[in-house]
């Protein structure tokens, strides 16, 4: 069993991990298609391989930007457990640990939780539309009549439309 721990960038706590139980290889970049995916534009398409061979762990660089391990440079070389690498000098840290099951990842930071606002009884409003707009503007309006006396029928791209006179 082996498990790839994505590791915080500023904290170095874990974010989220993937375990593997029966695969004797293990790839890690940024295409679809590997097993651990990471979307970083330091991260080669295929980054690293993890092979195991006869129960011993190895790590291969394959990405353009390189592997890290404290800061040295690896092109191959055996996983110890616990061991900590960097995708590219400034990409994401992930640590490997061997025949370690995972522990489930807590939550560093909890949302701190608004009290909900009170809700308050619906006032129904008293003034209609005429009086509001008066109120605002300071005079009484006038509107036209809804209904005109005697509307003229023209028709308008074929369909029927009403003339209103002015008055």
């Amino acid at each position: 069993m082996i498990t790839l721990i994505l590791l915080h960038p500023l904290h170095s706590t874990p974010i989220q991990n993937w375990t593997f139980t029966d695969e004797s290889v293990i790839r890690v970049g940024r295409a679809t298609d590997n097993d651990v995916v990471l979307y970083s534009a330091v991260v080669s398409r295929k980054h690293i391989e993890l092979q195991c061979r006869n129960g011993n762990w190895e790590i291969v660089s394959l990405g353009a930007n390189g592997t890290f391990i404290d800061d040295q440079r690896i092109t191959k070389m055996p996983v110890v457990d616990g061991i900590t690498i960097r995708l590219a000098q400034s990409g994401p840290q992930i640590q490997i640990r061997l025949g370690v099951a995972s522990t489930p990842i807590q939550e560093t930071k909890k949302p701190v939780l608004q009290p909900k606002p009170e809700a308050k009884p619906f006032k129904e409003q008293t003034s209609t539309r005429d009086t509001a707009i008066e109120t605002i503007f300071g005079e009484p309006l006038e509107f036209p009549a809804a209904t005109p006396k005697e509307p003229s029928k023209e028709t308008v791209i074929g369909e029927p439309f009403r003339k209103y006179p002015k008055d």
